[in-house]
């Protein structure tokens, strides 16, 4: 393509170079970093040594963290002596310092309450206290059979939670931990006086009931006889096996322990702390050996995968060439194939990059990031029609790919470069998954029956996803994936078809049942994504992003079928609730208290100062932009090298939800005005090319036809809707325009399920949607005849 026909291509990829050379000058201008690859520990037997933060290279654990011991026969035992808590995994089965699995026989006490368990099992547990009895499931408390009632102040989901729990089979039932503290019994509490709670808990931990004492230096002592010994829950010691190939994980690091004898080494494998120079003082006994930071590192392991991948490439690029039928144009049958060798390679790049990072062998982040260039060079340079909406997302993936890696790079802990391998892993997979599915598409589109069976299908794997996270997940998702992105994705594409069908001019085709199942489906999605949204999050930032999706898609089927009035009150009840944010600054505390909903979110909003520990997020974010200013905190938009991030670095969640303030911080309030118009000019750009799939399906006679560019206009604003949410929500929380709302800035906070479940398949759309305008106008007068 040249430059003249398509000047946005031109612009976009030297726009993108600059920001790839400030990727690779942030590596080459990276200090160098020392870290312990070993550490040796040395104890005879009968003896015992504490570690702590500085002796295990361990940033978040404390500084008493174990108390490591040998017993008289040379067993070694490693005990915990802080308020973080130690895990010890071998294989699937895992071990916590202070819990223990529930069995039958134990007793324990808890500040003046002693408790007998009479019966347990991996599912349930039947335990006294004097005359009063309980059975605990791991979903529901009932005390001499009965439910408790509920306590005073519940949340709504938690409610619900409740009263499926009492109705559902016991393999559907919500988990929902047993809480010890209080002074009133209700729910799955049980009170003791002078005990605040959760002065302990019981809970389903892969398969068993665990009982955990509290952690923190104020938690109340938990005392555990077993076998006729009593001991300090918090204290109690776990023992290493020789052959067992145990994992330590202490705060955030991770150990491969390996007792031998008379030495014990631990192998950081995550987690591990970074020194300016190989020199720190240790404990007598305990010896490190140093390794250098590589940022250029290959490991060995992906030597044979790379080769097989590049192997594999070749080999979709050569079936391509010589099985698909040939173009009249040879460059075309060439540019096809080289399309597929790219797309697998890119595909296997990401998936490989992905397994080096589970299985502990990351690359260095140099070489990490080479499946992302590649991704975002593609993404710039394959589609034969260059759209802005595109041009914008790759250059919003690339700022963030600049900002994860200097935040990795600033950090004083080797984990936190994880965050930009993963999401250019994610690009690279989801970019060459594009790329095959484009190359997969049919010459004639398929009908309606099978694209509704495809999207019956695509909204059951949805809601399979969304049940398996309320029934076994917590908010951050399940099993390492968020079901709810996907679920989004889903949403969108069945109300786009259903608004697409509704704006046909004439009746529906197909009979009653079949007319109810096209928009109950839609709907079920929507109730299910309320209800987790109700149950698991422990914030309204979903019900506010439902919200702006909903009114942004009845605003736009109110312009599609003319309905003035619709889209005038659509407009005013927005305008209205931006009123009402900025009304709530006037709201007293007292009023605001008075709510059932989520209140203790806007009294710390309204006041951050007066809950320090709730609100440290909004003074540290807001801190961390003071000190960024309009130029960045080295005064040059953050090109002056590796500047200080000060307290930024110390904003919980930075690398997700507070990503914006990060890079307020280190690039300041211009760059973040460069941001916005990149923000600004991707959603006007799908809306833009929404617009035209609109007016192209208003021209076409042909009813198939028109109803497919229906689908793509209201799919493409939908999606747009999503991603203003995001942006609206991500911006508002970190400037302290609303309270605090845990949900990721699209393209800038660390990748996940949000870019791999949904942006990519809605940029991919949104390029498959561009090229099918670009064939129907270069043949407008066979396209909307042909049936």
């Amino acid at each position: 393509m040249n430059a003249l026909r398509y000047p946005a291509r031109t612009v976009c990829a030297a726009v993108l170079l600059c920001i790839c050379a400030l990727q690779l000058l942030a590596l080459l201008r990276a200090p160098s970093a020392w870290m312990p690859s070993q550490i040796t520990v040395t104890l005879a037997r009968d003896a015992s040594l504490a570690l702590g933060r500085a002796a295990l290279a361990a940033p978040l654990a404390d500084d008493d963290q174990l108390q490591l011991r040998r017993d008289g026969g040379g067993a070694w035992w490693i005990a915990n002596h802080g308020a973080t808590s130690l895990r010890l995994v071998d294989g699937e089965r895992q071990q916590r310092s202070g819990s223990v699995a529930v069995a039958s026989g134990q007793r324990f006490q808890l500040g003046a309450a002693r408790f007998a368990i009479d019966a347990a099992d991996g599912n349930a547990m039947s335990f006294s206290r004097g005359a009063a009895h309980w059975d605990y499931d791991g979903a529901l408390l009932r005390r001499d059979g009965a439910p408790q009632a509920g306590c005073p102040g519940e949340r709504l989901g938690t409610r619900l939670a409740a009263a499926w729990n009492r109705i559902a089979p016991a393999a559907l039932t919500m988990a929902r931990p047993l809480v010890f503290g209080g002074n009133l019994d209700c729910g799955n509490r049980i009170a003791i006086a002078g005990l605040p709670a959760p002065a302990a808990t019981v809970a389903r931990d892969h398969g068993v009931l665990l009982l955990a004492a509290a952690g923190g230096p104020d938690a109340a002592p938990l005392l555990l006889q077993e076998g006729g010994r009593a001991d300090l829950l918090a204290r109690r010691a776990l023992r290493l096996d020789a052959d067992a190939g145990h994992v330590l994980v202490a705060g955030r690091t991770r150990y491969l322990v390996e007792p031998n004898g008379d030495v014990l080494h631990l192998r950081p494998l995550a987690g591990v702390g970074l020194y300016a120079e190989p020199r720190v003082r240790l404990p007598d006994g305990v010896v490190w050996t140093w390794a250098q930071r590589a940022l250029w590192h290959v490991p060995d392991a992906a030597t044979l995968p790379l080769l097989a991948a590049a192997a594999l490439a070749l080999a979709a690029g050569l079936a391509v060439f010589l099985l698909r039928p040939r173009a009249r144009d040879r460059g075309a049958s060439t540019r096809t194939a080289l399309r597929a060798a790219g797309g697998v390679l890119l595909a296997a790049g990401g998936i490989l990059s992905l397994w080096l990072q589970r299985a502990g062998m990351p690359a260095g982040a140099g070489i990490a990031l080479l499946p992302a260039w590649g991704a975002l060079w593609l993404a710039v340079l394959a589609p034969r029609r260059f759209e802005p909406a595109l041009g914008a997302a790759v250059l919003l993936l690339a700022v963030g790919l600049l900002a994860q890696l200097e935040l990795g790079l600033d950090a004083a802990d080797s984990s936190w470069l994880r965050h930009a391998g993963k999401t250019g892993a994610l690009a690279a997979l989801g970019t060459g998954a594009c790329l095959l599915a484009g190359l997969a598409r049919p010459a004639l589109p398929p009908g309606q029956a099978r694209v509704e069976l495809g999207l019956l299908l695509l909204t059951g794997l949805a809601l399979a996803g969304l049940v398996l996270q309320v029934a076994f997940g917590s908010e951050t998702g399940v099993f390492d994936l968020q079901p709810v992105e996907f679920a989004k994705l889903a949403l969108a594409l069945l109300s786009a078809h259903c608004l697409a069908l509704a704006c046909a001019g004439h009746p529906l085709p197909g009979g009653a049942w079949r007319r109810l199942r096209r928009m109950v489906a839609p709907a079920l999605l929507f109730m299910l994504l309320l209800a987790v949204a109700v149950i698991q999050v422990d914030d309204f930032s979903p019900l506010v992003l439902l919200a702006v999706w909903g009114g942004a898609m009845a605003f736009a089927h109110a312009l599609a079928t003319r309905q003035r009035l619709a889209a005038g009150l659509l407009a005013g009840c927005a305008l209205l609730g931006v009123l009402a944010v900025a009304g709530l600054r006037d709201a007293g505390p007292g009023e605001i208290a008075r709510w059932d909903f989520y209140a203790d979110r806007f009294l710390v909003w309204l006041d951050p100062a007066g809950h320090p520990h709730t609100g440290q997020q909004l003074l540290l974010g807001a801190r961390a932009i003071g000190d960024g200013g309009w130029w960045g905190a080295d005064g040059v938009l953050g090109l002056g090298g590796a500047a200080p991030s000060g307290s930024a670095l110390r904003i919980p969640a930075v690398q997700d939800d507070f990503a914006p303030s990060f890079f307020l911080n280190r690039h300041g309030l211009a760059a973040a005005l460069a941001l916005w118009l990149l923000q600004a000019l991707l959603l006007a750009g799908l809306l833009r090319l929404a617009l035209r799939c609109w007016q192209a399906g208003s021209r076409t006679r042909d009813f198939r036809l028109a109803w497919q560019a229906r689908f793509r206009c209201f799919f493409l604003a939908g999606g747009a809707a999503f991603l203003f949410g995001h942006m609206l929500l991500s911006w508002g929380t970190n400037l302290a325009i609303f309270p605090v709302m845990g949900q990721p800035m699209s393209f800038l906070s660390a990748g996940g399920s949000h870019l791999l479940f949904f942006i990519c398949p809605l940029l991919g759309f949104a390029a498959a949607s561009s090229q099918s305008l670009e064939e129907k106008e270069s043949c407008p007068s066979t396209c909307n005849t042909r049936s």
